[in-house]
This record gives structure tokens, C-alpha cells and sequence, in this order.
């Protein structure tokens, strides 16, 4: 009689995950030696000074006298996100061990991430006094290289650093005018000190954060908000921008530690602050879609 041999049922190390590019804003970071604490917990300090203009100079009384004002501005911290995943320890075992070590990293890369960036680029659309481009799609790669010239013409008018300047812009207007690929699109390109390709679903005026809670919300993360525009591209120069994280955590307890199931736990929280300074409102250029 002929052998019957039933083969073992085995698994690839290739696993099935999501596309999704890390988070595009990490230029933005702030010094953390720049932020000191405020009054309250939740309030950082940033000083801003101004000085008084030159006068005439006198040969017998000599200088006028001049003055110098700094004021303390406060910013609240306004984002404080995170969640909490359980795996059981036999689910853990019967995926190889897959489902526990892959859950930190998809964690960050799908939503972490993309949701660090969507805030981001939210909060400074949101922000009064930004310059903005009129509301327009862009048919033509020429369409959107007119427009980013106009951009870098109205930042250089209020005196905005060249030197620092991150072009943020959706992959198919990148893409578009790369293609071009004349003297005049190389000169606008590299005129940037940074330039970013940033994914539609990450570019918004406007985000909802969902709480992962309330019915409908119940997976978390984020969406476009109702009165969101997409953008087709913002500029924004660093020393413009309050980007920082006060408390992170990331941590792993092992079932021995868990004293409610028999799962691992992997815990993650995020609390920080994006604003822009009150002054230089000048360095972030917005352009989206009407």
C-alpha cells in the first residue's frame, strides 16, 4: 500500500501589511532646548522681542535712546492620543509569533504616522494670518510651477528666509512637474531646502481626530472633517513652527505582568503641541483645492 503523507502546513515571512510611508513632517521637530515650561503643566514659553527702529544721530547729544521689548507668549499643548493593544498569548503562539512582534511596528507605520502628519499640516492651515494661494486645481504641471513661484515670490516680499523653506506637495503635482524636467523646474525645485511628497490622505485643511469610543469611531485615528479642502501644497519654513513632543511612551507587558488576561499589551500615547509662532505667520504658504 502506497504511503499517504498529509504535509505540515507552514507560513512565509513575508506578511500581508499596508502600504504606508513613514511620517513626512519629522523636519519639523522643534529643539527641545528651546521649549521651556510654562505656568501650568500643559503651557510651554517662547519669548518675543521686538526692538524700536534707528533715529537720527546728533553730534551733541549723540544717540537717541532706543527700547527693547520681550514678552513671554504661552502655548498649550494640544494633542494627547494613544491606545492599547491586547493580544492573547495563544493567538500570539498560533501566528508564529507574528501577531505580538508586527503589532508595534504596523502601529506606527499606519497610523502613527500618517496621523502625526495629517495633524500637522491641519493645525497650521487652521492658523490665522498664514498666506494663502486662491482655491484652485491645478490642471497643468506649468499651472502648479506658476503657482509655486508666486508662493516663493510673496515669501521672499515678507522677508522670509530662503534657508529653511520645506516644500510640502502631493505626489501627483511633484510628479508632474519633475516630469518637466526644464532649467525653469530644476531652479524652483532646488530653491527649497527640503522638498516632500505628501499622500492626499494625509493633507487636509481640515482633520476630525476619532476618539475610538463613541459608536462609528470605534477603530480610532483620523478623517478628513467635513469642511476640509485637500491640499495640493503648503510651504513652511521651520524656524515658523512650534512642533513638539513633551511625552511619549511605548511600552510591552508580557502575560506574567498582566493581572487581567493571559495577553500581551502594547501601550502607546503621544502628547505634544504643533503651533506657530505669532510672528511668523509670514512662513507658512498654503494652496489647496477650491
Amino acid at each position: 500500500m502506497a504511503n499517504s503523507i498529509v504535509l505540515a502546513k507552514n507560513y512565509t515571512n513575508l506578511i500581508d501589511e499596508v502600504y504606508k510611508t513613514t511620517s513626512v513632517t519629522a523636519d519639523l521637530i522643534s529643539d527641545s532646548n528651546m521649549m521651556k515650561a510654562g505656568g501650568n503643566g500643559n503651557e510651554i514659553l517662547y519669548p518675543q522681542i521686538s526692538v524700536s527702529g534707528l533715529g537720527n544721530y546728533d553730534r551733541n547729544s549723540g544717540y537717541t535712546n532706543g527700547s527693547v521689548d520681550v514678552v513671554w507668549k504661552t502655548a498649550t499643548f494640544n494633542y494627547d492620543r494613544g491606545t492599547k493593544l491586547s493580544i492573547d498569548s495563544m493567538d500570539d503562539g498560533e501566528t508564529f509569533q507574528v501577531a505580538f512582534h508586527m503589532a508595534g511596528a504596523t502601529l506606527q507605520r499606519e497610523k502613527v504616522a500618517p496621523e502625526a502628519d495629517a495633524f500637522t499640516f491641519a493645525t497650521l492651515a487652521g492658523e490665522t494670518g498664514i498666506s494663502k494661494a486662491t482655491p484652485s486645481t491645478y490642471a497643468t504641471a506649468e499651472a502648479f510651477l506658476e503657482a509655486l513661484m508666486a508662493a516663493k515670490s510673496k515669501m521672499d516680499e515678507d522677508e522670509v528666509p530662503e534657508e529653511g523653506r520645506i516644500l510640502y506637495a502631493t505626489h501627483a503635482l511633484l510628479n508632474s512637474v519633475m516630469a518637466l524636467d526644464t532649467t525653469k523646474s530644476k531652479e524652483v525645485l532646488t530653491s527649497f531646502e527640503v522638498v516632500r511628497k505628501v499622500p492626499q490622505s494625509r493633507f487636509y485643511t481640515s482633520i476630525e481626530l476619532l476618539d475610538g469610543k463613541t459608536t462609528g469611531e470605534e477603530l480610532g485615528h483620523y478623517k478628513k472633517a467635513a469642511d476640509g479642502k485637500d491640499i495640493n501644497f503648503m510651504i513652511v519654513h521651520k524656524g515658523a513652527v512650534i512642533k513638539f513632543d513633551k511625552h511619549v511612551v511605548g511600552n510591552v507587558i508580557d502575560p506574567a505582568g498582566n493581572p487581567d488576561a493571559d495577553s500581551y499589551i502594547v501601550k502607546y500615547r503621544k502628547y505634544g503641541i504643533v503651533d506657530v509662532y505669532k510672528h511668523k505667520v509670514a512662513g507658512i504658504y498654503l494652496s489647496h483645492k477650491a
